[in-house]
């Protein structure tokens, strides 16, 4: 007789080493078919392998002859300026590779201080924090909270909500979010420093408890979904740029304690920019916060290059930015939150992209900081970029193509096939073009595109360039007459 359960044991008994050869084969045929599955659907992304630096004319692996770089994020010819490259040597000889360490414990330099403050008077802001990638921005500001008191945590349905705020909005119809925190001080007037760009006070280091309100444009960025989906605030969701929704989400949203709209300064799948003065107003007559993603704005949106407040003139109306390094900035990596000083303070104790990431390294410090000077010492790069933006705009339309957003320098070639996106890109390699095609889930399904973007370093001949393989390639697969 076997004592107790052992029977079982012995009956269901396979040696450690074949169970785990037969989980390791269930794991494989699971994510085999899974790439099956993305292969089928025309979805595959390949890596093309770049042979030289970052910039309008580059060399690919197994491609001869030079080729035109179309969609990086490059938009002011920074990667590979000589100025930010020794800037970035100097700042390895001097700091070393790197920190080994997060700020907090050892890896605060005087480089990363100097910069954060630089960024902040870019912006005109009081305080800035950087991070890792502005991902990790987005996600140490949504995630970070003050300690709410037992039993205050949602629970059921609205909790559910609350955790899985959908990729694209048909993946859960009729389900409201959104990306506005605002402090609702029942019929009074509510306090200057919500729209005035002051020091906030102790009410804003509660931010997004389960008492406060997180209302969100439909196609913010993923990074902002995410950082959302971590937050204990009720979520709204308004309709793309829809004045008229997110009012409506605002009302709505008048019972919760903080609200705060977020929303990207221009939206990078569909060159489209916020109506930012409209959202501001709205804040101001709803007593909301407003929070804005610059990634594709800071340093060339704007007369000065200092994003879509100031191309809108409402810098003094917008509370929070998030931003990169890793695009205009240099290109090379990094993120920060500018905005007010107590909430930077705040998120150096409570973000933990930012308590449990190592320090950005000085090399890319370096390389940013430089950045920031040249694009602060002139404007002349900057003003350069509308003329070129849109000449390509100008000459695909004539030619047939839509083109989705206006005057930024994201110009989305709308084709809605995820295949003919795919197989357009590559025939544009064949031609010297370098573009990649965006299909679902990096856009929605149905939407499918070339996304080019536009440098300050290309030329009249390189755009020209552009166009006619855009043409030629547009008619050989029918996406033109």
């Amino acid at each position: 007789m076997w004592p107790g359960n052992a029977w079982r044991a012995a009956l269901f008994w396979v040696p450690r080493g074949r169970r785990a050869q037969s989980a390791l084969a269930q794991l494989r045929g699971i994510l085999e078919g899974e790439l099956e599955g993305i292969c089928g659907a025309g979805t595959w992304k390949s890596e093309r392998v770049i042979t030289s630096r970052q910039g309008p004319h580059i060399r690919v692996d197994g491609v001869s002859g030079g080729i035109l770089n179309f969609c990086a994020n490059n938009y002011l010819g920074l990667s590979s300026h000589p100025e930010v490259i020794q800037a970035g040597l100097q700042a390895l000889e001097e700091f070393g590779a790197g920190l080994s360490s997060v700020r907090f414990i050892c890896g605060t330099q005087s480089i990363h201080k100097n910069l954060e403050a630089k960024i902040a008077r870019f912006h005109q802001r009081e305080d800035a924090i950087l991070y890792p990638s502005c991902y990790d921005a987005n996600a140490g500001l949504f995630e970070s909270r003050a300690l709410v008191q037992p039993g205050t945590e949602t629970r059921g349905p609205q909790r559910e909500a609350q955790n899985t705020l959908p990729l694209y909005p048909e993946e859960r119809p009729g389900w409201q979010y959104s990306f506005l925190i605002c402090w609702s001080p029942g019929q009074g007037r509510s306090p200057g420093w919500l729209n005035d760009g002051s020091t906030l006070t102790a009410s804003l280091q509660a931010l997004l408890t389960p008492e406060d309100a997180v209302l969100s444009d439909e196609l913010n960025h993923a990074s902002i979904i995410d950082g959302i989906r971590l937050c204990k605030a009720h979520k709204y969701r308004y309709r793309h740029l829809d004045m008229a929704d997110l009012e409506a989400k605002l009302q709505e949203a008048q019972k919760h304690r903080l609200r705060l709209v977020a929303t990207d300064g221009a939206f990078s799948m569909d060159g489209d920019i916020a109506p930012l003065q409209e959202i501001c107003c709205l804040a101001s007559r709803y007593g909301a916060l407003v929070f804005m993603d610059e990634c594709h704005a800071t340093g060339f949106l704007g007369p000065t290059g200092r994003g879509t407040d100031e191309l809108l003139g409402v810098m003094d109306q917008v509370t929070i930015i998030n931003s990169t390094l890793g695009k205009a900035l240099g290109g090379a990596s990094g993120g920060y939150t500018t905005g007010p000083g107590p909430l930077v303070s705040l998120l150096r104790q409570r973000a933990r992209p930012y308590l449990f990431s190592n320090s950005l390294p000085p090399a890319v410090v370096g390389c940013a900081s430089k950045a920031l000077d040249l694009l602060m010492g002139s404007n002349t790069i900057v003003q350069s970029m509308a003329a070129k933006t849109q000449r390509f705009r100008s000459k695909m339309e004539a030619a047939g193509f839509t083109i989705s957003g206006a005057s930024h320098p994201i110009c989305p070639v709308m084709l809605g096939d995820a295949r003919l996106a795919s197989r357009m890109a590559d025939d544009m390699l064949k031609r010297g073009i370098f573009v990649i095609g965006f299909s679902y889930p990096v856009v929605p399904k149905g939407k499918a595109r070339i996304r080019v973007q536009i440098s300050a370093v290309h030329s009249e001949e390189d755009i020209d360039r552009c166009v006619e393989a855009f043409v030629e390639v547009g008619r050989l697969h029918g996406a033109l007459p």
